[in-house]
């Protein structure tokens, strides 16, 4: 199995909502980093996994729809708390939606919201 990994980082504000977590509850600002791992079984006729300058572009635009927002505000997040899971799993349906590679099997965005923490969500391409 074939894999491939790039990342970036971004900035996003967020409150969380439904609970009480202290400071988390008021608007504040994390300074996340996406990971995003690609694997399939087969390269493409140029050997390529994913041509990764497509793959940088599409990662680019899914982090600038969400750099400088407030989480709660954007309509993915309409009646959810917008937490590191669900970021995770927004984030990595988006991306999924732009990558045309049809050998691809898994995506896999590892989505960290500091130096410790983080949230994955893989899904399966059919």
């Amino acid at each position: 199995m074939y894999q491939l990994c790039i990342q970036s980082e971004f900035e996003a504000f967020h409150q969380l909502v439904g609970g009480d977590w202290g400071a988390e509850n008021q608007r504040h600002a994390h300074r996340y980093r996406a990971e995003v791992l690609l694997e399939g079984a087969e390269l493409d006729e140029h050997g390529y996994l994913v041509d990764l300058v497509d793959l940088e572009d599409q990662l680019h635009s899914t982090v600038a729809h969400y750099s400088g927002q407030m989480l709660n505000d954007l309509p993915a997040f309409r009646s959810l708390n917008p937490s590191l899971e669900h970021f995770c799993r927004i984030f990595c349906l988006e991306l999924s939606a732009a990558i045309r590679a049809s050998n691809l099997r898994t995506i896999t965005l590892r989505l960290w919201e500091n130096e410790s923490a983080w949230a994955a969500y893989r899904m399966e391409r059919t």
